[in-house]
Parts: C-alpha cells; structure tokens; sequence
C-alpha cells in the first residue's frame, strides 16, 4: 500500500479522499493528452459539465427514492466526482465548500437561509 492508498483508507479521511480526487482533476483540467473522461468533460466545456452535474444529482434523486443503499451510495459518488468537476472549472478549492459549511455549522438552516434573504 503507498501513501497516498493509506491516506484515502485511514479512518478520518473523509475530505482527503475529495481533495486527492480534486487534484487529480485539476491535473486533468491543464489539457493532458491522456484519454480520459475528466479531460473530455473540460474538453467539451461547461454546458457539458453542468449536465452531468444535473443529471447525476437527478440519478440520485430516483436512487434515494428507490431505497437501494448501494445505487445511492454509487449515486452519491457520481454526484461528487462531478461536483468537483464543476469547482474545478471555476478553481474553487474544496476547502472553500468546508468553510462555508463550517461557517453554518450550528445554525438553524431556516436562521441561515433567513439571513441571505432568501
């Protein structure tokens, strides 16, 4: 096992695994020559990007209304991965996201939502 394969199967490593992952895709965004699905999705731009987002988010939908633990949990890392995708395209470091939901941790969601004036 190499570092990095112990990093992902500590316990705790919950975001590092989201942040290798990100590194990667970024690596992938510079326009490498390898044949891959994230440079394809970069390749073929953001309208792209956004409807594997979408559509991945639906597939999970329809998963969690089946009920079935392991299409969600599938789901679920297919929306992730493409999530990332879409942050990657704007540079947006997933520790921004962790920011932002350790900034609303504690916060009544209807206080938070209430205080964007939405």
């Amino acid at each position: 096992m190499n570092s990095t394969d112990e990093t992902i199967a500590s316990p705790g490593a919950h975001s590092a695994i989201l942040d290798l992952l990100y590194q990667v895709i970024q690596e992938r965004k510079s326009g490498s020559t390898e044949k891959s699905y994230t440079v394809s999705l970069f390749r073929k731009g953001l309208d792209t990007i956004l409807k594997k987002t979408g559509e991945e988010a639906f597939e999970l939908v329809i998963a969690g209304k089946g009920g079935k633990r392991e299409e969600i949990v599938y789901e679920a890392g297919d929306l992730l991965y493409h999530l990332l995708v879409l942050l990657a395209y704007y540079d947006i470091e997933p520790e921004e996201v962790y920011q932002e939901l350790r900034r609303r941790f504690g916060i009544s969601g209807i206080a938070e939502k209430e205080s964007r004036g939405s």
